[in-house]
C-alpha cells in the first residue's frame, strides 16, 4: 500500500498540473500525477481543442511524460478537478492507465484507494494480443499450436 505522504505529494503535483490546464471551452481543469516504479513522478493536465474529439485528458499528458522520461510502470495515480478535489478518470483514461500500470496500479478516487483491477475489471490489455512482443516491451512466450 502506498505511503500517505506519497499521496500528499501526488495531490500537490496534480494541483500544480491542473493550474496549467488549457480548458477554455468547458472550464473544467484537470491535473493528474502518478508515481513510477523507479521513484519518479509524472504529471499531466487536460488540453482542450475546439474540435472536441481531439481534446487530450490529463492522463494522456501524464502517460506521454512517462514514456518521454524513460518509461516504466505506474504504481500510484490520482487526478484532481479545478477545485483541487479528487476526481475519477473517465473510461478511456482507465484503459490508458491500465496499459501503463496494470491491474495492481493503485488509484486514489473520491471514495478511497482501489486497485486498477477493481476500477477497470476484466480489462483488455497487451496480454490479449497475439505476437512475440507485447506493447509493454516484454517478450510473450511462444504459444503451442494444438
Amino acid at each position: 500500500m502506498t505511503d500517505p505522504a506519497v499521496w500528499t505529494d501526488l495531490h500537490d503535483l496534480a494541483v500544480e498540473a491542473m493550474r496549467t490546464a488549457y480548458a477554455p471551452y468547458s472550464g473544467y481543469q484537470v491535473g493528474a500525477a502518478a508515481l513510477v516504479t523507479d521513484g519518479r513522478t509524472v504529471s499531466g493536465c487536460n488540453v482542450e481543442n475546439a474540435a472536441y474529439g481531439v481534446t487530450l485528458c490529463a492522463e494522456c499528458g501524464l502517460v506521454s511524460e512517462l514514456v518521454r522520461s524513460g518509461g516504466g510502470r505506474l504504481v500510484a495515480f490520482l487526478c484532481v478537478d479545478g477545485a483541487g478535489e479528487l476526481t475519477s478518470p473517465c473510461g478511456r483514461c482507465r484503459q490508458l492507465l491500465f496499459e501503463h500500470g496494470g491491474p495492481d496500479l493503485e488509484v486514489k478516487l473520491p471514495g478511497g484507494v482501489r486497485r486498477m483491477s477493481d476500477v477497470l475489471p476484466e480489462a483488455f490489455g497487451p496480454d490479449r494480443l497475439d505476437g512475440p512482443e507485447r506493447a509493454d516491451g516484454l517478450q510473450e512466450p511462444e504459444k503451442e499450436v494444438p
